[in-house]
């Protein structure tokens, strides 16, 4: 897992380049990345120039760190995210948590492109992440600890921190968004879940399934850093509607969507 000594190198290197010191960090999911356009006088550092960075593969995830101010904020922008099926490991994933708060990141907002497993739920619906289940079978946390990080064994009881929730649910009345609450259950992928999985998954209570979040989250529950966390529906998971899938149907639910979700995290952000 991360070390402090790998932090500190990322951070140093980040210093002399951002514009300025972060107090919000975000990062964005599948056919979410324009979100980042979203900031003014905006910095943008690819995560192959950041030492101890991985770089992004997934498609439409541009793999850079954006800064800048959104909604009178200093945010700290992640367009696009690393991932389990991209051969990356839960350390290397949830790595820029770590360089996240120590750069002085006091809350981090999570967006991610999630298939809907409520029945009641309908695609381009939002949804405010309250807990999770881990199916990867996988944690960052696994190996030695540094405790210069955080604690060996961290709770996760209030990862999805209640008043940032709060603050979600402001934001969502004051744009005039419904705004689902559930249960986010992380797999690793990169294919879509069976009809089977998903009914398995339902009857563990999750709401919706996606192939992100989860190791960031147990990274930010580890160094201390609240956590808000919301899913675009961007498709009805196998079986619910009977139809296949595909990262296509993603992408442009998530486009189509796009200014409503932006105007809400945006409103979001303010409220932090």
């Amino acid at each position: 897992m991360a070390t402090r000594r790998q932090v500190e190198e990322s951070v140093s290197y980040l210093r002399g380049r951002l514009p300025l010191a972060p107090e919000i960090g975000l990062v964005l999911g599948s056919g979410l990345g324009p979100i980042a356009d979203e900031l003014e006088d905006a910095v943008h550092i690819p995560y192959g120039d950041i030492p101890h960075f991985r770089t992004s593969t997934a498609p439409d995830h541009a793999g850079r760190l954006v800064c800048g101010m959104l909604a009178g904020k200093r945010v700290l922008c992640m367009q696009g995210r690393l991932h389990g099926y991209e051969g990356w490991t839960p350390d290397e994933i949830a790595y820029p948590v770590y360089v996240m708060k120590a750069l002085g990141v006091r809350a981090l907002v999570l967006t991610n492109a999630s298939g809907g497993i409520n029945t009641s739920f309908s695609v381009g619906d939002f949804m405010l992440i309250e807990d999770h289940i881990n199916m990867t079978g996988k944690s960052p946390l696994t190996g030695p600890n540094d405790n210069g990080l955080g604690t060996r064994f961290p709770d996760m009881t209030f990862a999805y921190a209640p008043e940032l929730r709060e603050k979600a649910d402001a934001a969502a009345e004051e744009c005039r968004v419904a705004l689902h609450h559930g249960v986010y259950c992380g797999v690793n992928g990169p294919q879509f879940e069976t009809p089977a999985e998903i009914r398995m998954f339902r009857a563990q209570g999750a709401d919706a399934v996606g192939m992100s979040t989860v190791f960031e989250v147990i990274a930010a529950a580890h160094c201390g850093l609240p956590v808000a966390a919301v899913a675009m529906i961007t498709n009805m998971a196998a079986g619910v509607l009977m139809q296949p899938l595909s990262g296509a149907e993603v992408n442009e639910i998530a486009a189509q969507r796009g200014p409503e979700f932006r105007r809400f995290v945006t409103a979001l952000v303010g409220k932090i």
